[in-house]
């Protein structure tokens, strides 16, 4: 009797085991979508949706090296919702639309303006395959345009070229870290201000350079030679769930310095010598604790006492002055960068207040704190108070390596 059970369960088990396949769909019969791209239509209460649709196998061993293969697939139409246009797109492609390989949402500047996009977004909550942790970028230009423009030279992939561009960008500060789910949190939370990734195909002609190397947009980087025409430079700010202004690459990277929430590694910019104007001294930013940030409610309408500690390498020294090698050449620099950082954080913060009427620092979950109750905070409306606060910056800068060699040749006696 043991060996009869023994054996049926022998039977049953596997054909458990493979009845969970039955759903199973080979790759080859889906299409993988890795971005969607979101355009303002001609016909009220609809717009364009766009599909970058990519083959997974393409430079892979699957294709056997072959470059008949096509990497990737752009489709555009209008559709009165994001869920039903999925079936729409099989009038064209004959495949499946997944979304199993989405990591961006692209949103033309023109439809992120308008007053009804936030209806249109928040498709994206209701649809299960739609994760939140996709990037969300805003274009100059129609998305359609801006994908067909994208060009990349290195990458063969198109979304290894996407992943690798946002990553860095990220990394380096001049971009904000940019996510689905941020944007739905900020918006509902209604008290702080959200950044997109701003980028664009198109170059602007300036007749005058900028003063600052980071204080540009996308589309005003001047390049040349054999490259892409992609830039992602600057941010978009939102209020709520709509697009009101731009932010450029320097004022992005002190919204990322004053909001713990975001993290930035790599930081590399350049300010004036103070021992020979003629030049620049390069630096690196390094963040290694979070902001200190007091506030205070009992009188008017609040204030705010922020610290910001970073850690600064100096990795240029073209006035050959040794500044690492002197005390009180290195006290001179900190104190130069001390106020020079202070004040382009003090002009931001004023723009915020005057302009914005809202901040994007995240400094709406630590005034929470402040109060006993959510409904005595709801009653306190921070995003109406914020542009009377009296904001008090401090930024205490701390040095770290004056580079690989930190001393220099003294430039009289190597030309005597």
């Amino acid at each position: 009797m043991i060996k009869v059970i023994g054996k049926s369960l022998c039977m049953i088990l596997p054909l458990l085991l493979i009845s969970g396949c039955w759903d199973q769909k080979q790759v080859e019969k889906r299409a993988y979508v890795y971005a969607i791209g979101l355009d303002k239509a001609e016909k009220e209460n609809r717009f364009k949706i766009t599909y970058l649709i990519v083959n997974p196998e393409y430079g892979t061993l699957a294709t056997g090296g072959s470059s008949d293969a096509n990497p990737y697939e752009i489709i555009s139409f209008e559709t009165p919702d994001l869920i039903t246009s999925r079936n729409l797109a099989n009038a064209v492609v004959a495949k499946e639309i997944t979304y199993d390989l989405l990591k961006v949402f692209l949103v033309s500047e023109e439809l992120a303006r308008d007053e009804n996009f936030i209806r249109w977004i928040y498709d994206a909550t209701k649809d299960r395959e739609i994760r939140r942790d996709n990037y969300f970028v805003i274009t100059k230009e129609k998305v359609t345009d801006f994908l067909e423009e994208n060009d990349p030279k290195l990458e063969t992939r198109i979304q290894t070229y996407f992943n690798l561009i946002l990553e860095r960008g990220i990394e380096t500060g001049i971009i904000p870290k940019s996510e689905l789910h941020r944007f739905f949190k900020i918006t509902e939370a209604d008290a702080d201000l959200f950044l997109a990734i701003y980028g664009t195909t198109r170059k602007e002609d300036e007749e005058q350079q900028p003063k600052e190397e980071d204080d540009i947009l996308a589309g005003q980087l001047k390049t040349k030679g054999i490259t892409n025409k992609t830039q992602f430079l600057g941010s978009a700010v939102f209020k709520e769930g709509k697009m009101i202004a731009k932010l450029t690459g320097e004022e992005t990277r002190i919204s990322v310095l004053l909001n713990d929430t975001l993290d930035t590694s790599d930081i590399l910019t350049t300010y004036p010598d103070p021992f020979d104007e003629r030049f620049q001294i390069a630096a690196r930013i390094v963040k290694k604790s979070h902001n200190k940030v007091k506030m205070n409610f009992k009188n008017g309408p609040g204030e705010i006492d922020v610290t910001v500690p970073l850690t600064v390498e100096i990795l240029s020294d073209h006035s050959m002055t040794n500044i690492g090698k002197s005390s009180q050449k290195r006290e001179q620099l900190r104190k130069f960068l001390e106020e020079k950082l202070s004040q382009k954080m003090r002009v931001f913060i004023k723009k915020t207040q005057e302009e914005f009427k809202g901040e994007p620092f995240g400094w709406s979950l630590i005034a929470r704190k402040q109060f006993l109750t959510i409904p005595e905070y709801e009653k306190f409306d921070w995003m109406k108070s914020y542009p009377n606060m009296k904001v008090n910056l401090k930024v205490d800068v701390h040095f770290g390596k004056f580079g690989k060699q930190g001393e220099v040749p003294n430039l009289n006696k190597v030309r005597d």
